[in-house]
């Protein structure tokens, strides 16, 4: 059991290692080739520290683990929105832009329910994701992550603002390497951390929907808590804000859509309580935008978010 453990630590550490290195390596090649900075944290910050979801997903695909797919999707979720944000707001209360409050968070609501009509068979087969659904999340996904990088660039363009030169970190054939370094260690971590999570639960009698719920989802938030914190303290809010949401939303249609696409997802309804939960949260989160101070996410209020966080482990514990 001990050597077990300090292999799902050691998995995690590598993902978080990995998803770090690859960061900066992609980085460096996005400002090489002057790419704006808002294109580098549509693309990079959001997809980089999805990496660690996408890596589990592919691994328990291949092993036919479904229930740890959709919890790990669903758990990080209930993290980043409840747990995440909350700290966020506590650490310094959160300004909401209008695109946020009226695209990204209704986006975010809609793909939680875009899920439970799959899963539940109001939209295709009964408790099943098939390939075809896979492939329409994955287009989802990429409609969400291409617009507005695209719309990003084209304001540029129309405000002739230039990207800002900077001066290059690491050389290109280091920022390759990087990149290749940060997708084995990803791979290598997310192994340790599915096999061996899945051992120990299977040895204290867990269902792997609770393993994905809370050790797997835990374990691969790691990279948006250290993110979004970094950058609260840093005063880019803003950033953490968009990554967290932002994550949510690719969660939902990459990591589902994914898993589906290398292996028909079985769909298992003990997970509609936490898709009700986080419909719930994403909407109490939109809520927020009106109570108070307008678009303000306050320190109270990222507190309730702990508190639903915390009242929600009750219950899947109890």
């Amino acid at each position: 059991m001990i050597i077990k453990t300090l292999l799902v630590l050691l998995g995690f550490a590598l993902i978080i290692a990995g998803a770090d290195i690859l960061v900066k390596g992609a980085s460096n090649i996005a400002k090489k080739y002057r790419i704006p900075d808002v294109v580098i944290g549509l693309t990079v910050v959001s997809l980089g520290t999805s990496f660690p979801e996408i890596m589990i997903t592919i691994t328990s695909a291949k092993n036919a683990y479904h229930d740890l797919i959709f919890g790990n999707a669903l758990g990080s979720n209930i993290v980043n929105m409840g747990l995440i944000l909350g700290i966020i707001a506590i650490i310094k209360p959160v300004y909401l832009d209008r695109e946020t409050k009226n695209i990204h968070l209704p986006l975010a609501i809609m793909a939680t329910a875009v899920l439970a009509f799959m899963g539940n068979g109001l939209v295709g087969a009964h408790l099943q994701i098939s390939r075809l659904e896979g492939l329409l999340l994955i287009a989802f996904a990429a409609i969400y992550f291409i617009v507005p990088a695209y719309k990003s660039l084209h304001r540029i363009q129309l405000t002739k603002h230039k990207a800002r030169h900077t001066t290059e970190v690491i050389s290109m054939p280091k920022s390759i390497l990087f990149l290749l370094i940060g997708f084995v260690l990803l791979k290598f971590g997310a192994d340790f951390a599915v096999d061996n999570a899945k051992l120990i639960g299977q040895e204290i009698g867990m269902p792997d929907s609770v393993i994905g719920l809370t050790i797997v989802a835990m374990g691969t938030a790691l990279p948006e808590l250290i993110t979004s914190v970094i950058a609260t303290v840093k005063g880019t809010e803003g950033l953490a804000i968009g990554n967290l949401i932002g994550s949510c939303i690719l969660n939902l249609f990459l990591i589902i859509g994914l898993g589906a696409v290398i292996n028909p997802l079985t769909y298992v309804p003990v997970f509609n309580l936490e898709l009700m939960f986080l419909f719930g949260l994403t909407f109490l989160i939109w809520l927020f935008t009106y109570l108070g101070k307008r678009n303000t996410l306050s320190r109270l209020e990222g507190g309730a978010l702990i508190i639903c966080f915390a009242g929600y482990l009750v219950v899947l514990f109890h």
